[in-house]
C-alpha cells in the first residue's frame, strides 16, 4: 500500500465538512474564559511565589 496525497487530501476535506465548528461567539466566550482563568492562576502562583520568597530569605537571614 502506497501513500497517495490526492486521496489523503481528499478525505482530509471530507472529514473537516463533518466538524462541527463553533460559532463567532462561542470562540470569543470560551477565549475570554481561558484568558481570565490564566490571570487568576498568574496572579495567584506570583502572590504564593513572593509570600514563599520572602519566608525562605526570612529563614535564611537575608
Amino acid at each position: 500500500m502506497s501513500f497517495k496525497p490526492a486521496v489523503f487530501y481528499n478525505e482530509v476535506k471530507e472529514e473537516l465538512a463533518k466538524v462541527s465548528w463553533p460559532s463567532k461567539e462561542q470562540t470569543l466566550g470560551t477565549t475570554t474564559v481561558v484568558l481570565v482563568v490564566v490571570a487568576l492562576l498568574t496572579a495567584y502562583l506570583g502572590g504564593i511565589d513572593f509570600i514563599l520568597a520572602r519566608v525562605a530569605a526570612a529563614i535564611m537571614g537575608s
